[in-house]
Formats: structure tokens, C-alpha cells, sequence
């Protein structure tokens, strides 16, 4: 985007509040997708001083999800995204639920057929299907072929007088050039003659997407429609609405597509998709937003890190690059294992709480220094959970674990009576990792390969080939249950 066209739209920005809005359709749970676009419409909206509305499109009856509006929802405020407006908390420009609005959508329709720039049609949808075969066996683009158009006025009255089922279609000029500016896309334009007699209103009364939206988005006052590229094609019709309704048109910005590794869109067919999905996975928010904030925006420095504080002050339209984001689950990871990193120890503890087994026997504090060991390897909530299950109850192991090399299992049996030893000398307030350490090691070292004591050791307190060190194992569990686990190792030996 050139310089001189940001300074314009800079000014512009300046002299009015500006109104953003996201608007899912409870169709189905919050798509990651989804989330980008609301994150980027939430920050343009706040770093304006401006408002940030939510919007629910439920027309699609056939499609509607019950209670899914309540899940979308709710994924928004996992996120941070704080609405000004919306169902849940009203506004001066509500109902903010589509389906609660159906007599304005009825009172532009008509007055769009009033106007001439609409017209009824009677076609089912068995005349709809058999014209769009006809037309593809033709190699002609499936299109409407207006022959409802070419009724005339006492035709279109015996039909409504008999009752008989109508859409309204908007009635889209010929051979005109639509031309527009995106923030993200520059000038864009397209020729009518590639667009469709889209239906407005559909017989049950619902209106389709591209009525209700312009209607909302102008009775809603909002200044900027942010919405992914998908979207593009039909912002031609949308302009001529506004034009034929005598309204002025927002600003638009269309921003890249979320995209698969093998650049295929995101869908559910190859993974997941909802944000629901990546909560239950105990993705942190923080982490989420900070990645979604790179699929589509590069600040230019080498910063990855951002808190939302910063995104409000360094994010920027003007440097949303067109080209479709790829989706990289490695870097959301990176994200994540970056944050969790950063809680404190009494949020780590009510994170993973609901990912651990009952406490039984250990307090908070023993806890938090479990999850502390995994936490600098763990990528998520539920991977740290896992991690420290041996904690509360000793997995069940082949005796073969036990063993160092080619170390006999006679010898391996000396080494962990050794250790039960060494353990029931030591008191149990002095019971540390430093004072096991200093304790074991050179007892260890003796045998001139401490593998032979340290390995059945760790194996036996744990029950697994990888866990952290057999030190910090033991001052964790204690005194008590780290004898329990020895002499269990020696009677499966």
C-alpha cells in the first residue's frame, strides 16, 4: 500500500469514531480463522479509540448449532477480545442477533423493488437446479437467467395473490465496472457482467449474508469491515447496495486466507479448526493471540513476542500482507512453551489443576515443584499433567527398565539396597535434593560407573526411560515413598 494513500486514510481515521465488527454465525464453534479476524478488528478498533462490536449472523436456519453462540462467546473472552457492543450486553444500535432484525431486512427489500433495483422470483428449486445443468452442459457459468425479471407487473401480482413462494434478487446492471479501494489489497475492481442476480431475501423471510450485512453494517454505523479475502468477490454487490439504498459505503479490508502446510485453506477434513479445540488442548491465550497476530501482520523487526498491550500499540492494517498465512503448529507450540514458562507458580498450579490426578497425599507447594521440573518441556497444559502422573502413582514397568548396559540384575539389586540404605540414614527434614546429591554421588562414583547406582535409582522412583533427575524426584516425593519405590524395584528384580 503506497505511503501517500495511508497518510490520506490517516486523516480520515482522525475525523470520525471508528466502528469495527466481528460477525460469526453459530454455525459451528469459533474457527481459528475467525479469531484472526476479530483479533485484527479488535486492534484496529482500540488503537483508535474507537468501539468493537460483535454481531451474531444467525440466518442460515438450516445450519444453526444449538448453543454454539454461547461457545463463541465465550472463545472471545478466553481471548481478551472485550466487546463494547453485542447480544450478550446490548448497545444503542441493537438487536445485535440477526435473527431478531428480520422486519428491517423485509423493509429494505422492499424498498429495493420499490426503487427497481430488485425484483421477485417465483423459481423453485427444481427450476433453479435444471437451469444450472442445463447451463453447464452448455459450458456457460451457472448464473440466474432472469427470466423472473421479464414477468410483468399483473403476473408478479396473480403470483403473490395466490401465495405462491418468492425470493427477492437484486438486480445487478450490465457491463458496468465496480471499482474499489481495500486497505489491505489497494484498488480493486470487477466487471458486473461476472456477478450473479444474488438473492436477497429467501422465502422463509430470512435474508441471505449479503442483505443483512450491508443493512447491519450501515445501520451499526461501522466505519471499517474487516473480513477475510474469501469475501472479496462479493464486495461489489454490497457496493451497489449501498449505492442503491443511498448510503455510504465503510472502508474495506480484506485480510489473507489461514492456510494448511501444503497452502490448502484450513479446514476440518485436516485438523483442528475451532478455537475450542486449542483450549481443551490447554493452549494458553496469550500464546494464541500472540501467534494469530503474525498470521498476517509482520511488524518488521525481528520481535516475536507481544503481549496485547503491545499489539494495540504496534499493530498496523498497513502492514498486512496480502499473500495466505500459513498455519504452523510448531511455532503455536513455541508460543505456548514460551508462556507457560512465564506464570507464576500459583497460576501454573490453577492451569494444570485440571489436568492432574487427585492430590492424595501431596500439598500445593510439593505440586507446584512438580510441575516446575516439566513445565521447561512441556509444550502444553496437558503434556505437563501427563508428565508428572508417575508422581502420584508409580506406572506399572518391566523389571529389564532397571537395568544399566550390561549390568547383571544381581548387581542392580546391590546398587538399590545401597540406596535403601543410604535413604533411611538421611533425616527427614534434611530430606533435599542438595543433601541426597551430596549423599548418593559418592557412593555412586565408586563403583567407577555411577550409571550403575544412578540409573535403577531414577528408574525405580519413576517408572519411565525419560523423567527429570533422580534428585529432584526424591526430595518430591519424600522420604517415605521413595523407600516404598526402592524395595518395590528390589521384589521385581
Amino acid at each position: 500500500m503506497n505511503f501517500k494513500f495511508w497518510k490520506e486514510h490517516s486523516k480520515n481515521v482522525e475525523n470520525c469514531q471508528v466502528r469495527t465488527r466481528f460477525a460469526p454465525s453459530p454455525t459451528g464453534y469459533l474457527h481459528i480463522g475467525g479469531l484472526r479476524t476479530a483479533l485484527y478488528s479488535y486492534l484496529f478498533a482500540k488503537q483508535n479509540k474507537g468501539k468493537f462490536i460483535i454481531r451474531l449472523e444467525d440466518t442460515d436456519v438450516e445450519r444453526y448449532v444449538k448453543n454454539v453462540a454461547e461457545a463463541i462467546y465465550s472463545s472471545l473472552k478466553w481471548a481478551g477480545l472485550v466487546y463494547d457492543e453485542g447480544p450478550e450486553i446490548g448497545g444503542s444500535f441493537g438487536p445485535y442477533i440477526q435473527s431478531q432484525r428480520l422486519e428491517i431486512y423485509k423493509k429494505y427489500a422492499d424498498e429495493l423493488i420499490q426503487k427497481g433495483y430488485a425484483y421477485y422470483c417465483f423459481c423453485g428449486e427444481k427450476t433453479l437446479e435444471k437451469m444450472r445443468q442445463d447451463q453447464i452442459a452448455e459450458k456457460q457459468a451457472p448464473k440466474y437467467d432472469r427470466r423472473c425479471l421479464k414477468l410483468s407487473n399483473n403476473e408478479i401480482r396473480e403470483k403473490l395473490s395466490a401465495g405462491v413462494p418468492y425470493a427477492i434478487r437484486m438486480k445487478i446492471p450490465d457491463n458496468r465496472v465496480i471499482e474499489f479501494t481495500d486497505l489491505i489489497r489497494g484498488k480493486v475492481s470487477y466487471n458486473t457482467n461476472e456477478l450473479d442476480d444474488q438473492i436477497l431475501l429467501k422465502s422463509d423471510g430470512y435474508p441471505t449474508y449479503h442483505l443483512a450485512v450491508v443493512v447491519d453494517d450501515h445501520l451499526m454505523e461501522i466505519t471499517h469491515v474487516t473480513r477475510t479475502e474469501e469475501w472479496l468477490p462479493s464486495t461489489p454487490k454490497h457496493i451497489l447496495l449501498y449505492e442503491y439504498l443511498g448510503w455510504k459505503t465503510p472502508q474495506w479490508v480484506h485480510l489473507p486466507l489461514l492456510l494448511n502446510p501444503d497452502k490448502s485453506k484450513m479446514s476440518k477434513r485436516k485438523g483442528d479448526v475451532a478455537v475450542e479445540d486449542y483450549i481443551k488442548k490447554g493452549y494458553l491465550p496469550e500464546a494464541m493471540i500472540n501467534f494469530l497476530a503474525f498470521l498476517g501482520w509482520n511488524p518488521g523487526t525481528e520481535k516475536e513476542i507481544y503481549s496485547m498491550e503491545e499489539l494495540l500499540k504496534d499493530f498496523s492494517l498497513e502492514k498486512v500482507h496480502k499473500a495466505g498465512a500459513i498455519f504452523n503448529i510448531e511455532k503455536l507450540n513455541w508460543f505456548n512453551q514460551y508462556y507457560i514458562r512465564q506464570l507464576s507458580e500459583k497460576d501454573l498450579l490453577k492451569k494444570c489443576e485440571l489436568y492432574l490426578p487427585p492430590k492424595k497425599d501431596f500439598t500445593d507447594k510439593q505440586i507446584i515443584k512438580m510441575l516446575n521440573l516439566e513445565k521447561e518441556r512441556s509444550k502444553t497444559l496437558p503434556e505437563i499433567g501427563e508428565s508428572v502422573k508417575f508422581f502420584f502413582e508409580l506406572p506399572k514397568y518391566d523389571k529389564s527398565l532397571l537395568i544399566w548396559k550390561n549390568t547383571s540384575e544381581e548387581e542392580i539389586k546391590i546398587s538399590l539396597k545401597k540406596l535403601c540404605d543410604i535413604v533411611e540414614r538421611i533425616p527427614e527434614k534434611m530430606f533435599t535434593k542438595e543433601q541426597l546429591e551430596e549423599t548418593i554421588m559418592p557412593e555412586a562414583e565408586k563403583s567407577g560407573d555411577r550409571g550403575i547406582m544412578l540409573w535403577p535409582f531414577r528408574a525405580a522412583i519413576s517408572g519411565q526411560h525419560a523423567s527429570p533427575g533422580p534428585f529432584e524426584i526424591a526430595e518430591i516425593l519424600g522420604k517415605e515413598g521413595i523407600l516404598r519405590r526402592l524395595r518395590d524395584a528390589i521384589k521385581l528384580l
